[in-house]
C-alpha cells in the first residue's frame, strides 16, 4: 500500500514547511513528491532541508524542473516517477492548503476500501463548498463544471477539482501522450480518460479553503485553455495505454 502525494510548487516558500508538517503528521502514512518549477523564493531549498531531517528520511522526494512549464506537465512527470518506482495509490494535491491534508485518508479510503479507482476530492457534491473565494470566482468555477458535464456527457460534478487519488492502474491505463491541456484543463482530462476507460469514479466531498498565504496561479489564459479544450475532447479517441508495473518510465 505505497502511497504518495505530489505536490506542484511555484513560490510556495510560505506553504512548503506546514504543508510537509501536516502530511507526515497524519496517522495514515504518505510519502511526498515535489516538483518545483524554478520558484526564485527557495521552495526547493526549503524541500531539500526536509529531506535532510532524520525523521522525514526516505519519505521527501524532488524534481526540479527549469522555469515555468504548465501544472499538467509537472503531474505528468510526477505520475510516471510514481509508476516506476511501484506506488499503489497516487495523489494530486495543491500546496497551499485549499486542500485539507487529513482529507488525503477520505480519498484513500475511497478507493482501497470502497473500490473506486479515482477518488476526487470535490466541492459541488453536496452543494458549493467553498470558503473565501469571490462569488465571481465560485460562479465561474461552478459552471466551468456544468458546461464539461453538457459537452462530455461525463458525470462528475466537480470536473476541475485538483485533490484526486488514483490508483496505480489507472495510470498505467492513460496515454500521457495523448493528454493535450496543461493547464487547469489538465484536471478535466485526466478526468474525462479515466471515465471513457471505463474506470469508477467516485466524489468524496471536502471543504475548499482559498490560500490565506502565497498568491495564486490562476489567469484568464488557463480558462481558455480548458475551454477549447473541452470541445475538441469530445471528438477525440481515448485509447488505453497499459503499462507493466515496474516498467521504467521516462520522464
Amino acid at each position: 500500500m505505497k502511497k504518495v502525494v505530489i505536490l506542484p510548487t511555484y513560490n510556495e516558500i510560505e506553504n512548503i514547511g506546514p504543508m510537509i508538517e501536516r502530511v507526515f503528521g497524519l496517522p495514515e502514512p504518505f510519502d511526498l513528491l515535489v516538483i518545483d518549477d524554478g520558484s526564485p523564493d527557495g521552495t526547493a531549498g526549503a524541500v531539500r532541508e526536509a529531506m535532510e531531517r532524520e525523521e522525514y528520511a526516505g519519505r521527501i522526494h524532488l524534481i526540479e524542473r527549469a522555469g515555468k512549464q504548465g501544472l499538467g506537465t509537472a503531474y505528468i512527470a510526477g505520475f510516471r516517477w510514481a509508476l516506476e518506482r511501484g506506488y499503489d495509490y497516487v495523489f494530486e494535491m495543491d500546496c497551499d492548503f485549499s486542500h485539507d491534508p487529513a482529507d488525503l485518508i477520505r480519498l484513500w479510503r475511497a478507493c482501497a476500501d470502497e473500490g473506486a479507482d479515482m477518488a476526487i476530492g470535490s466541492r459541488y457534491v453536496t452543494g458549493v463548498n467553498v470558503i473565501n473565494w469571490p462569488i465571481g470566482r465560485v460562479i465561474m468555477s461552478y459552471y466551468a463544471s456544468a458546461y464539461v458535464r453538457r459537452v462530455l456527457g461525463m458525470p462528475v460534478r466537480d470536473c476541475t477539482a485538483g485533490f484526486v487519488c488514483f490508483r496505480a492502474e489507472v495510470l498505467r491505463a492513460i496515454d500521457f501522450d495523448r493528454i493535450r491541456m496543461r493547464g487547469y484543463g489538465f484536471q478535466i482530462e485526466m478526468k474525462y480518460s479515466a471515465w471513457k476507460l471505463s474506470f469508477r469514479i467516485v466524489e468524496v466531498p471536502i471543504i475548499f479553503t482559498d490560500r490565506t498565504r502565497g498568491s495564486s496561479k490562476m489567469s484568464s489564459g488557463i480558462f481558455g485553455e480548458a475551454f477549447w479544450g473541452v470541445l475538441k475532447m469530445r471528438f477525440r479517441r481515448i485509447r488505453r495505454a497499459d503499462r507493466e508495473p515496474g516498467v521504467k518510465a521516462v520522464l
